[in-house]
């Protein structure tokens, strides 16, 4: 008999993979490849961009904004005057741009929101003006819009000397929208403080509240506590201060109003043009959410003898909330960018007062450069937050 063999041979080891067979290996080179490319036509673009705009003796870099704008700004919710450099007049633009997107934004969340639930009403003449709002206002233009509410103040509504007075204090003319104001007091400042300290309050009151309703199964009254605090502090803050009473009433002087606060047509115009537009999309959005939740919720939740505000309230929204949030994080960043539209009726938003800038200066290439950070900001701080916000009320697996 042969002996038995001390080692069993083993199979012969795996040929190597070429490279171009190799799957990570190659697409790291397709990677590296684009990579470099990209860097090429983005150093060819920049470096045939300098080159011209040296050709044309035209200065480039941003020491423009430290020089004198010499223009003036309609609206500004800061203090500025055709003596301040342009930095402070683009710092003006995107505060108006900020506070039309900001106030537009929760505006249209709350409209849009009613008119989706409204569109799935019961009542047969609800539903169809719902429904009659959003297939009007989802077709026509925005641009279009804004034009037509910008007509709408400038034409029809009468000169400040014949002004509507529906209220007193209150004027409404082609002028906008002016009404009294408190005279100001130092009291106002802490009104403010306290409105902040109350939101606080009642941030921790609703986690409370959520976690005694779990532990014990007994529900809290948080509207009516939260409303007690958000209204009743800042009262008890104006009567500790002395309750001030004194107003500052607009009054007509030559031909136009002076004193009171001024809302001035074209950011009325701008402002409802971008609610009404955007709150028919966020309708729809609405709309879908409520119906991707099972009949069978309902029914449940009626059989436990809930009211139908808290069915809606406290079933169908929460879990519908999984489905709106995505697509109306798309709806708010539109509204913030079409903000940008402003200039077609003259309301000095960031593009705008950008513009004159650009006209004035010649830096066009800075100028565009800031609008598009501008605007990339605005839109990656909506997105941030709306993302967070979503999986914050994300359906956790156990």
């Amino acid at each position: 008999m042969q002996p038995k063999q001390d080692k069993i041979q083993g199979s012969a080891p795996p040929a190597a993979v070429p490279f171009y067979n190799d799957p990570k290996k190659r697409s790291l080179l397709f990677q590296i490849v684009t990579l470099l490319m990209v860097g090429l036509v983005a150093y060819y673009l920049i470096s045939n961009t300098l080159t011209n705009v040296e050709k044309q003796s035209i200065a480039t870099g941003f020491g423009f904004l430290e020089k004198e704008a010499a223009f003036e700004i309609g609206e500004s919710p800061l203090r500025y005057s055709a003596a301040d450099t342009y930095g402070r007049a683009l710092v003006v633009g995107f505060l108006n741009t900020l506070i039309v997107s900001f106030v537009g934004i929760i505006i249209t969340v709350i409209l849009g929101t009613l008119i989706g639930i409204a569109r799935l009403s019961s009542n047969w003449l609800v539903s169809k003006l719902a429904a009659a709002y959003i297939e009007v206002f989802q077709d026509i233009p925005v641009l279009l819009q804004l034009f037509f509410w910008y007509a709408f103040f400038y034409n029809v509504l009468p000169s400040p000397r014949q002004a509507l007075n529906p209220i007193m204090g209150v004027f409404l003319s082609n002028r906008g929208l002016v009404f009294a104001v408190p005279e100001t007091h130092p009291v106002y400042k802490y009104m403010g403080i306290a409105v902040v300290v109350a939101f606080i309050v009642i941030y921790f009151l609703r986690r409370w509240a959520r976690q005694r309703q779990a532990r014990t199964g007994q529900p809290f009254p948080i509207f009516r506590a939260s409303l007690a605090l958000v209204v009743g502090l800042p009262l008890v803050t104006w009567a500790a201060g002395g309750a001030p009473t004194a107003m500052n009433v607009p009054a007509l002087r030559g031909f136009n109003f002076t004193g009171g606060t001024n809302i001035s047509p074209e950011f009325t115009a701008l402002l409802l043009g971008l609610i009404f537009y955007t709150a028919a999309f966020v309708a729809e959005v609405v709309r879908a959410g409520i119906q991707s939740v099972s009949k069978g919720q309902t029914e449940a939740a009626k059989s436990l003898g809930l009211k139908p505000s808290q069915v809606l309230n406290l079933v169908i929204l929460p879990q519908a909330l999984r489905v709106i949030i995505p697509p109306m994080t798309s709806q708010m960043l539109n509204l913030t960018k079409n903000s940008s539209l402003a200039v077609a009726i003259g309301y000095p938003d960031f593009v705008s007062v950008a513009g004159t800038t650009i006209n004035q200066t010649g830096q066009a290439i800075e100028g565009v450069a800031l609008m598009m950070i501008v605007y990339l900001t605005l839109s990656l701080l909506t997105s941030a937050y709306m993302n967070w916000y979503n999986k914050k009320m994300a359906l956790v697996e156990r």
